[in-house]
């Protein structure tokens, strides 16, 4: 699994990076694997999963964590993570 994580502000890109995941894990445990990887890397506190997060992901394989998904305040508008590639 390949998992592609944006930071946005004004429309603009600001940072990127990839996580790949081979493990055996379940397709959740990697998510999460990943988002701590990205949070560990871009150094910001996890989000919250929301219940509109949720529900974006299961649909689209895609979600942005905005503000009221962080509890420190974030210098860019969203975090956005995006499956781009399944096993």
């Amino acid at each position: 699994m390949r998992i592609w994580a944006k930071e946005w502000k004004n429309n603009h890109m600001l940072r990127d990076m990839t996580v790949c995941n081979d493990s055996d894990d379940t397709r959740t445990h990697k998510v999460f694997h990943a988002l701590d990887e990205i949070c560990y890397a871009f150094d910001l506190g996890k989000p919250i999963w929301l219940d509109a997060n949720i529900e974006e992901f299961k649909r689209h394989a895609k979600t942005r964590f905005h503000q009221d998904s962080f509890i420190e305040n974030i210098p860019f508008d969203y975090l956005e993570i995006q499956v781009i590639e399944e096993d």
